[in-house]
């Protein structure tokens, strides 16, 4: 197949889509090869050189017929690399602070889990031992109150209402720290 000549693109130029054709056909391989070869992407490279040509026929009129159109052409493919490197590197950028938020903000968490847990124990803590066991069989242990109340050889009522106390007592302390 024979260069295009100055002659197809002053067609290209008007509109002429069988001499756009012919460019297309000439040019396509040695985009594309160029194109992976700056890219290292055969997808990506197929995608650059699809839209490079999609770019000449949306600025067909822009072509100068007297000028070099390789040369232009392979310009215009090395200009789409480079900001397509440009654009890989915000977005890693993005990427990579992103996930630094994502860590902080972890780490914000777990110190705020920690602290509750903290509070929560210091408050479970300043529990009569009586009513710090009852709590305990309930909550670790999964015991009823029935189980609590035989283990302890108390009434199950007593078991109730030490529990209720100790919650609200808790919820006290907790809301207090907290507000």
């Amino acid at each position: 197949m024979a260069c295009p000549d100055e002659n197809t693109l002053r067609k290209v130029t008007l509109g002429d889509e069988a001499a756009f054709a012919q460019l297309y056909n000439y040019y396509k391989n040695p985009a594309l090869r160029f194109s992976i070869s700056l890219l290292k992407d055969e997808e990506e490279a197929e995608n650059m050189t699809q839209d490079l040509f999609l770019k000449i026929w949306m600025r067909r009129a822009q072509i100068k017929p007297d000028q070099n159109f390789s040369s232009y052409l392979f310009t215009c493919l090395r200009n789409m690399a480079f900001d397509h490197f440009k654009k890989m590197e915000k977005s890693e950028q993005m990427r990579m602070h992103y996930m630094d938020m994502m860590k902080a903000y972890a780490e914000d968490e777990k110190e705020e889990k920690e602290r509750r847990l903290n509070m929560v124990q210091t408050a479970v803590d300043s529990l009569s031992v009586k009513r710090k066991m009852i709590l305990r069989l309930n909550i670790e242990e999964g015991k009823s109150y029935q189980e609590i109340a035989e283990f302890l050889r108390i009434s199950k009522n007593t078991v109730k209402n030490q529990l209720v106390k100790a919650k609200q007592l808790l919820r006290d302390k907790v809301d207090f720290a907290v507000g």
